[in-house]
């Protein structure tokens, strides 16, 4: 049924057809909406469209491609749709948003005009922005893209920022910049090319100057202070203090032992640090890290006590011993000579990095940092054993196990070798070369010398075996006796004659003759018998005065005193002579 709305009286006859509508009869004003747009439309035909101006449209559709615009003119125009897309992909506007555009052609091939949002947003913005350009003055922008060489900006337009002005130091990751926003410096820009380049590093170089001049005049020597680990180093690391950049050195990163400064700290770390030095000519600033914290030498002497049992992690391995880390800051030596009894070459061959070992504490000196630590201790100590086992003169047999220029050693199935030292091989062979006497493998038999725990010395003796011939020599060769032997050597002070194997006596030059003897070997040659007689015997030096001329006199009684036989006279002429 129609419906009918009456503005004055009429016999107007409704037709049939509208019947069943709305309507309205009479003069009742039209009444519309209006709205900016509506007026822009209804403006269109007073409007002048000229390619390179600017003006309203209403968004009417969009698509992945393009976004359809009406600005009022007799076909609607096309804008590439990435020109309202955010940095994450979404649209910035909607269909019957109102925007604002620039008309770059009246018509395409298409037929349709061509449209741009940015451009006409460069025009818009233009003046604000080549007035932040020439006063230095910072825009503010979200980077909305990476892009290549750099990032996009938008700055209300978007702008280029090159990689190399995104920070004072280089960037690698760009993505992390994407969707932030910031303040930059217009550093260039083209109007007829609608070209905007952007800085970041400007603004971060203007405020780091800032701040380094601020920090310059507060540093002190011995202040704490919070940094940014700026670099790392294969010597250290460079903190950023507020725009002054000071080095914390390898040794000054920890109490412990640093293998390498990426080992504690990473790019980007905040530190608290200690300003150790600053030299202000140079602006050079010198950090501490384990300053920061307590010096766990402090503590140390009553933490370590002597005798107590400790364990740790093998931190180096030198030819002298290992060093063993007991905690952070705190290291210990381990000398060769206290890893075991009996091996003193045990370092390189049975210890290695990063193994665990235990220890007993041997020493602790806290103003030189050094603990002493022993392995030995902990391991039963076989000289306890041997000095019970071997008493002095007990007779062993042992195996000849090395030949030194010294002595040998024999294995006599003990942890620990025993020496027969050169000296103990015989008691009259003098200058005895062991390679040509023994070899590695003979059965020796030999007597035992010397257990010496302390000093860990086990000695055995060849020449033990058999009684010394000086101790009973006075028996066999009073003094005064006639003896005859064979010359062994001639010298300018006399002859000296073997008068047993081994033991020899000497014939002073001034006893070969009652004449003047200008030179010994006038008198006598070498393997002439001689005959003499015995004038004194000194046991502890192994020496004895002979005298020829006392038995051509006939003097030879065990009466006979020949003048030089004075013990200071006879010391003066043996002094300084070996027999």
């Amino acid at each position: 049924m129609a419906t009918t709305k009456t503005a004055s009286k009429t016999n107007f006859e409704i037709p049939a057809w509208i019947k069943g509508f709305d309507f309205e009869m009479g003069d009742v004003p039209e009444q519309k909406a209006k709205t900016e747009f509506s007026e822009m439309i209804n403006s269109a035909g007073a409007k002048n469209f000229a390619e390179g101006e600017v003006f309203m449209g209403r968004v009417v559709a969009m698509n992945d491609e393009f976004v359809t615009v009406d600005i009022g003119y007799k076909q609607e125009g096309l804008v590439l749709a990435r020109e309202f897309r955010n940095y994450d992909g979404t649209m910035k506007v909607k269909v019957g948003d109102e925007i604002q555009v620039y008309l770059e052609k009246l018509e395409s091939q298409m037929g349709n005009l061509v449209l741009s949002k940015d451009k006409a947003e460069i025009l818009k913005a233009w003046d604000k922005i080549s007035e932040a350009c020439e006063k230095g003055e910072p825009v503010e922008g979200t980077v909305i893209a990476k892009v290549k060489g750099g990032l996009s900006v938008d700055i209300g337009v978007k702008a280029f920022l090159p990689g190399s002005q995104i920070d004072i130091r280089p960037v690698k990751n760009l993505d992390k910049y994407i969707g932030k926003t910031m303040e930059f410096k217009v550093i260039k820009f083209n109007k007829k090319r609608g070209n905007i380049v952007l800085s970041r590093r400007a603004i971060l170089a203007e405020e780091r100057g800032k701040m380094r001049d601020e920090t310059l005049t507060q540093i002190q020597e011995g202040m704490i202070v919070k940094g940014i680990v700026k670099n790392i180093t294969d010597y250290g690391a460079f903190i950023d203090l507020g725009g002054v950049d000071g080095l914390l050195h390898i040794t000054d990163m920890s109490w412990g032992r640093v293998k390498h400064p990426s080992n504690l700290l990473n790019v980007g770390d905040e530190v608290d640090v200690k300003i150790l030095k600053y030299d202000a000519s140079k602006e050079r600033v010198s950090l501490g890290l384990k300053q920061v914290q307590a010096n766990p030498w402090e503590s140390a002497k009553d933490k370590y006590m002597p005798g107590s049992k400790v364990s740790g992690e093998i931190v180096s391995v030198k030819d002298y011993g290992i060093f063993v880390e007991l905690s952070d800051g705190i290291e210990g030596l381990i000398h060769v000579s206290e890893m075991s009894w009996t091996n003193k070459k045990a370092t390189n061959k049975t210890y290695n990095v990063g193994d665990k070992v235990e220890a007993v504490v041997l020493e602790v000196d806290v103003e030189n940092k050094r603990i002493s630590l022993g392995l030995k201790q902990l391991m039963p100590n076989p000289w306890d054993d041997l000095a019970n086992k071997y008493t002095v003169g007990k007779v062993v047999e042992g195996t000849v196990k090395a030949i030194v220029d010294f002595g040998l050693f024999l294995d006599l199935g003990e942890e620990v070798d025993a020496l027969i030292h050169v000296s103990d091989l015989s008691w009259t062979k003098k200058n005895i070369n062991p390679s040509e006497e023994f070899k590695v493998g003979q059965k020796v038999k030999a007597a035992v010398v010397t257990v010496d725990k302390e000093n860990q010395k086990f000695c055995l003796g060849l020449k033990q075996l058999e009684e010394d011939p000086w101790k009973r020599i006075e028996e066999r060769m009073p003094v005064g006796s006639a003896v005859e032997g064979e010359a062994v050597r001639i010298t300018e002070f006399g002859v000296f004659v073997e008068l047993e194997t081994g033991i020899e006596g000497l014939v002073h030059i001034s006893e070969i003759s009652e004449e003047r003897v200008e030179k010994p070997s006038d008198k006598v040659a070498k393997g002439d018998k001689v005959k003499a007689i015995v004038i004194s015997i000194d046991k502890q030096a192994k020496k004895i005065a002979l005298s020829m001329k006392a038995v051509a006199s006939g003097e030879y009684k065990s009466s006979y005193k020949p003048e030089v036989a004075q013990p200071s006279t006879l010391a003066d002429k043996l002094k300084g002579f070996k027999v």
